[in-house]
C-alpha cells in the first residue's frame, strides 16, 4: 500500500504480504528457474564499508559482501514484480551504515517482543526509526522476513513477492541496510530480517 506524504518527504512503503516462514512449503521458496540470469559486466557497486555488527548477521559469514552482491546482481537483472509491473535493470546500491542501524534496531525489537510487522513497539514506523538513527531521507522503503535462514533465500523471496520485489527493485533508491537477528528459544521464529531502503536527500 502507499502511505502518504509525510511532511515534503514521500514515505515509500509498500508493505505487501511479509514473508515469514513457517516450515514446510508456503509461498516463501522463489518459483524454480526464478534465479536471476547471469548479466555481464554490470556496473560496479560502490564498496561496502563498515561491517554490520555481529549481532545482525544471524551469525552468517561474509555478510555484508554476499548481501550486496545478491541484491545487485537482482537490480543490475530486473524482474518482474507481478501487478507491480516490471522493473528493468537498475543502478546498484550502496550499503549505509545508518539504514542498517534501524534496520537491526527493528529486527531486535521483532525479537525482544516476539512480533512480525512494520510497525514497531510503541508504534514506530519506518521513517520513524531511521530518522532517529540519523538518516536525512528523501524517500523509503521497507522489507521485512522471518524464518529464512541464508542471504540468498531471503532476498530471493522477496523477489518472488509483488511489494517486496516493487521495494528492492526501485531505481529511486540508491542506498540500502540490511539486518538479520537470530531469534531465541520464546520467539515464534527463528531469524527476523529487516531490510531499509533510502535515498538521501
Amino acid at each position: 500500500m502507499s502511505c502518504p506524504k509525510l511532511s515534503s518527504r514521500t514515505l515509500l512503503l509498500w508493505m505487501a504480504a511479509s514473508l515469514a516462514a513457517c516450515g514446510g512449503g508456503g509461498g516463501d521458496a522463489p518459483a524454480p528457474g526464478a534465479a536471476p540470469a547471469p548479466v555481464p559486466s554490470p556496473a560496479p557497486a560502490p564498496a561496502p564499508t563498515g561491517a554490520p555488527a555481529a549481532a545482525s548477521t544471524c551469525g552468517l559469514p561474509d555478510f555484508l559482501p554476499a548481501a550486496m552482491a545478491r541484491i545487485n546482481q537482482w537490480r543490475a537483472s530486473g524482474a518482474t514484480c507481478g501487478s507491480r509491473g516490471v522493473f528493468a535493470p537498475a543502478p546498484a546500491l550502496a550499503w549505509n551504515n545508518r539504514l542498517t542501524q534501524a534496520a537491526e534496531a527493528h529486527s531486535q525489537d521483532m525479537v525482544a517482543n516476539d512480533f512480525f510487522s512494520h510497525t514497531g513497539t510503541g508504534g514506530s514506523t519506518l521513517g520513524s526509526r531511521v530518522s532517529a538513527a540519523g538518516y536525512d531521507w528523501r524517500s523509503l522503503g521497507e522489507n521485512i522476513a522471518a524464518g529464512q535462514t541464508g542471504i540468498n533465500q531471503v532476498v530471493d523471496g522477496w523477489i518472488a513477492s509483488e511489494g517486496h520485489c516493487a521495494n528492492l527493485l526501485n531505481p529511486a533508491f540508491s542506498e540500502v541496510g540490511l539486518a538479520c537477528v537470530s531469534g531465541t528459544s520464546s520467539t515464534t521464529y527463528r531469524t527476523y530480517w529487516t531490510m531499509d531502503l533510502g535515498a538521501p536527500r
